[in-house]
C-alpha cells in the first residue's frame, strides 16, 4: 500500500482536532500539522496523536504558504488534506486506498458536505514538489497539478464539514478575505482566478452590486468564457432586475457555447416574464 500523509494547518482547534484525527485512524501513515499560532492545547493534542507539529509565523496571512510548509515536511507518496473541523467519512477509506494504489498522476475532488450545502475540492493528490498551493486565501492546488501535467478527477470520497460560526463571525471573515483578495489582485492583476473568489465573498455578504461589478471584470478578463458571461447575466437578471442587459449576456453566452442549456433556460424565463398577456 502506498504511504499517505495527512497534512493540516491549525490554529486553536482543540474542540475539533481529535474527531478529525480519529476519522483517519488506520489510514494515514503520518500526520503533518502546521500550527499558525495556537494559544490553546491544539499542538499538544496533535503531538499526542503522533503528529509532526511545525510552528509557522502567520503575521503575514498566507494560507497557501502554510499548506505548502506542511507538504514540504510530508514523506508519504500521497497527500490527504483536511481541516480540523472536517472529518473523513470512514466508509470512504477503501475508496482512498484503491485510488492511491492506481498510482495515477491525478488530483481527486472530494465531496464536502457542509451544514447547508455541498461543495467539491481537491484534497487527495500525489506528493510531488511541483504540486503546491496558490493563493493567500481560498488557496488551491488545482492549477499546479494541471500545469505539471496531472489530471483532476472526481471521486466518491466524502468529508463532513462541521463549520457553523455565528453570522457576525462569518461576516468579519468575509470582509477580511475581501481585503486580502484585493491585495492579491493589486499585486498580480493578471491572475484573474482571484476575481472569482472576490465575487463569491461579496455575494455571501449580499453586496450584489459589488459582486456584479467583479463579474464584469471577470468577463473582460475572459472574453471567451461562456460560464463567466452566464454568471454576469444572472447578476443582471436576478439581483439588478435589468432584463435587457441580462438577455444580451445570455445571448452572448450562447454564441460562445451553442446550445448552452442554462443560457437557453434563462432566455425562456425572460421571454415568459416579458411576453404580453392574452386578453
Amino acid at each position: 500500500m502506498p504511504s499517505l500523509s495527512l497534512c493540516m494547518i491549525l490554529r486553536n482547534e482543540e474542540r475539533n482536532l481529535q474527531a478529525c484525527l480519529d476519522s483517519v485512524s488506520g489510514l494515514a501513515d503520518e500526520v503533518v500539522v502546521v500550527d499558525t499560532g495556537s494559544t490553546d492545547s491544539t499542538p499538544r493534542i496533535a503531538a499526542a496523536n503522533g503528529a509532526k507539529v511545525i510552528p509557522f509565523d502567520f503575521a503575514f496571512v498566507d494560507f497557501a504558504a502554510a499548506r505548502n510548509r506542511a507538504l514540504a515536511h510530508a514523506t508519504g507518496q500521497w497527500i490527504l488534506v483536511l481541516d480540523a473541523d472536517e472529518t473523513l467519512d470512514r466508509a470512504c477509506i477503501p475508496v482512498i486506498e484503491d485510488l492511491i494504489c492506481t498510482a495515477e498522476n491525478a488530483g481527486y475532488y472530494v465531496e464536502r458536505r457542509n451544514p447547508s450545502a455541498t461543495d467539491y475540492a481537491v484534497r487527495l493528490f500525489p506528493n510531488r514538489p511541483d504540486y503546491r498551493y496558490r493563493g493567500r486565501v481560498h488557496e488551491t492546488v488545482d492549477a499546479a497539478i494541471l500545469a505539471a501535467g496531472g489530471r483532476l478527477r472526481r471521486s466518491k470520497i466524502r468529508i463532513h464539514h462541521n463549520f457553523s460560526p455565528d453570522p457576525e463571525s462569518r461576516r468579519r471573515k468575509n470582509h477580511w478575505y475581501i481585503e486580502i483578495l484585493n491585495e492579491e489582485i493589486a499585486a498580480d492583476p493578471a491572475d484573474d482566478t482571484r476575481l472569482d473568489f472576490l465575487a463569491a465573498e461579496y455575494h455571501q455578504l449580499e453586496m450584489f452590486d459589488e459582486a456584479a461589478a467583479v463579474a464584469e471584470r471577470i468577463v473582460r478578463a475572459r472574453p471567451l468564457d461562456a460560464r463567466a458571461r452566464l454568471n454576469l447575466g444572472i447578476y443582471h437578471l436576478v439581483y439588478q432586475a435589468d432584463g435587457p442587459r441580462a438577455r444580451a449576456d445570455f445571448e452572448h453566452a450562447l454564441r460562445l457555447r451553442p446550445g448552452y442549456p442554462e443560457a437557453l433556460s434563462f432566455l425562456e424565463t425572460i421571454d415568459t416574464v416579458t411576453a404580453p398577456h392574452e386578453s
